[in-house]
């Protein structure tokens, strides 16, 4: 098994690459929709929560009201360090029982945003990062998901400089390009993945002397 760290700027296009990566055989574990998971209606996870902030983080139906506790946990560091230690711990139990599940021949990427900004890079065998120009991914932030400019380019200065996630990069996908250019660089960077991950399942043969 291959564990690849795949992670990016808003903007850079990792979901896009994420998903030719999937459409190549990749086995994917997504951090972020595994966070919303655990706390999904029933789960333990958000009971946990709810005992910790409130009923008013609830929103009508029951379901966690993501908004209105983000207002809450990113304003104070204390509070914010008190529902990663609730999250945190699920999502990895998660991500580690699908990883588990995996073929032993099997490239597993995980969808990590902030692998840089919490220096998980050491937790897998290959990091690779998307990167983009930042008016490329201006762009796309104001056009694609209708941001105003000031809140992408908030959003953009909020996370790790491309300076930073390249530096931790085994593999860099430049995506200033168009989708078919991409899609030709991910088909590459496939086959390199597939190869280390034969080297890593098949163990050498036996040496002449």
């Amino acid at each position: 098994m291959l564990k690849v760290g795949l992670t990016g700027g808003i903007g850079a296009g990792k979901s896009e690459v994420s998903r030719l990566l999937v459409e190549h055989g990749a086995v994917l574990i997504d951090a972020d929709r595994i966070a919303r998971e655990v706390v999904a209606p029933g789960t333990g996870g958000l009971a946990a929560v709810v005992e910790a902030f409130g009923p008013e983080v609830l929103a009508v139906d029951g379901s966690l009201d993501r908004p209105g506790l983000g207002a809450i946990v990113f304003a104070d560091p204390e509070r914010l360090a008190v529902l990663n230690a609730i999250v945190h711990p699920l999502v990895g139990a998660r991500s580690r029982a699908l990883e588990s599940a995996a073929a032993p021949d099997a490239v597993v990427v995980h969808d990590v945003p902030l692998l840089t900004e919490n220096s998980l890079a050491p937790l897998y065998d290959v990091v690779i990062v998307v990167d983009a120009g930042t008016e490329t991914r201006l762009d796309r932030l104001v056009r694609l998901r209708g941001m105003t400019e000031q809140d992408a380019r908030a959003r953009m200065a909020a996370q790790a400089t491309r300076e930073q996630r390249r530096e931790i990069a085994d593999i860099v996908i430049d995506n200033d390009v168009p989708l078919a250019e991409l899609e030709r660089r991910v088909t590459d960077v496939w086959a390199d993945l597939v190869r280390r991950a034969r080297t890593r399942h098949d163990p050498p043969g036996p040496t002449e002397e």
